[in-house]
């Protein structure tokens, strides 16, 4: 007789969610790489979404339990005609079979990708381990933020049953029976007394001795009718919501788009931008992108002008800053704004702009913004490199490097904002 067993039991929601956590952790490296390669597709403002993530076969392989070739066994292999008992057979040529799948190779070999998805919050994670946010402040408390914190606010007479305080309402209810009973025991003390100085006298009558009894008896019964607890006496703890402190960031890039920025320069400085906005989100609710673009002129566009426009012509980088102080003049002056720079160039600029550059950064610009970034997309040493590195000097919140390659940017990124003892 067959018997079936049907397991009708709802599977859960996140049945497998302890199995993906071990996962994560056990390829961590590999899904970190692949996910710093998801980059350079998105842009800025769209990055922060989950994405697929290919890990190649090899790279999740697990190890597995055979069987050896020991022991005395004997083989029958279908349609022999042409070895015998004791012939050795040839592997092969060019692999262990003729099929071949996705990413087979020359050999008739297969090795398909592992593909799975990843959530926003594990592709920030991985993104962003060990990094810091250097001077981060959150400076000024939202009337309407929507992140809430709840604490203790005391006792209430009125809440939910699990919020109980029952060492509390046992003392606010004896605390009421005494209040409510005081003066009937003082008077039933009182009474005993008598009753015990009348009953040693011979002469005493017995009406007087009953009424005093029945006296006594009343104070009595109406002592038990004080219920030991009452509604009244019930005490729940309080909690109540307050808004968290929480901050807006103004992110400011800057970029040359003159003719010596060719379209992979701008490719790298679109993926350190992606990089420093991805990094904001994570410390900021809100979080605004400005773009300026500029070569002798400076001007505020949308990310697609600033990325893909070409301009020939030469380079003013002063007008850049200029601009940027405008704008933080007319915007962001509030004292909930966290403002950050980041600036990408070649280096390439006129000799006596340089210095003005420096004058500007020093004296009006780095006094309002809590950090800025210089990026240069080439290896010389340029002027206006010089003269940053004087900024970068007298001021610790600037920071500058060079990225060449699209290998670097990361590296470069965790450098510029990399945890110290002192990041807050």
């Amino acid at each position: 007789m067959l018997h079936q067993i049907i397991d009708r039991r709802l599977s859960g929601r996140n049945k497998s969610i302890g199995n993906r956590e071990r996962f994560l952790r056990r390829y961590r490296d590999q899904i970190r790489d692949a996910v710093r390669k998801a980059v350079g597709d998105r842009s800025i403002r769209d990055i922060e979404e989950g994405t697929d993530i290919t890990l190649p076969k090899r790279d999740v392989s697990e190890p597995v339990f055979g069987h050896g070739a020991g022991g005395t066994r004997e083989t029958v292999h279908p349609g022999n005609r042409e070895y015998v008992r004791g012939d050795r057979i040839r592997r092969p040529e060019g692999g262990g079979g003729s099929g071949s799948g996705k990413g087979a190779s020359a050999d008739g070999s297969s090795e398909d990708d592992f593909v799975f998805r990843i959530t926003r919050e594990e592709f920030m994670n991985y993104f962003f381990d060990d990094l810091a946010l250097p001077r981060l402040i959150r400076t000024q408390l939202l009337a309407d933020a929507p992140e809430w914190k709840t604490r203790r606010a005391g006792f209430v007479s009125e809440g939910n049953p699990t919020s109980l305080h029952v060492v509390r309402s046992m003392r606010v209810a004896l605390g009421r029976r005494i209040a409510m009973g005081s003066e009937a025991r003082i008077e039933l003390r009182q009474l005993e007394e008598h009753l015990r100085q009348v009953e040693k006298l011979d002469h005493t009558p017995a009406a007087e001795i009953n009424a005093l009894k029945a006296e006594i008896e009343v104070l009595r019964l109406r002592l038990k009718r004080v219920p030991f607890l009452d509604p009244f006496d019930l005490r729940y703890r309080n909690r109540v919501r307050e808004p968290l402190p929480t901050s807006k960031a103004a992110m400011f890039c800057l970029m040359d788009v003159s003719g010596s920025m060719d379209e992979a320069r701008k490719d790298l400085a679109k993926r350190f931008f992606i990089l420093l906005y991805l990094f904001l989100t994570r410390h900021y609710q809100q979080t605004d992108v400005i773009f300026i673009r500029h070569h002798t002129q400076a001007a505020e566009v949308s990310e697609d002008e600033f990325f893909h426009a070409t301009e020939s012509g030469g380079t003013v980088v002063s007008s850049a800053l200029t601009l940027m102080h405008e704008i933080i003049r007319e915007r962001y002056m509030g004292q909930e704004w966290n403002i950050y720079g980041a600036q990408a160039s070649d280096g390439d600029n006129w000799q006596q702009d340089s210095s003005k550059c420096r004058e500007l950064l020093d004296a009006k610009l780095l006094p309002l913004v809590r950090y800025f970034a210089y990026v240069q997309v080439a290896d010389e040493d340029q002027n206006l490199w010089e003269e940053y590195t004087r900024v970068r000097d007298a001021n610790p919140h600037f920071a500058m490097q060079k990225i060449c390659t699209p290998a670097q940017i990361f590296p470069v990124f965790r450098d510029l904002f990399k945890k110290s003892v002192n990041a807050s």
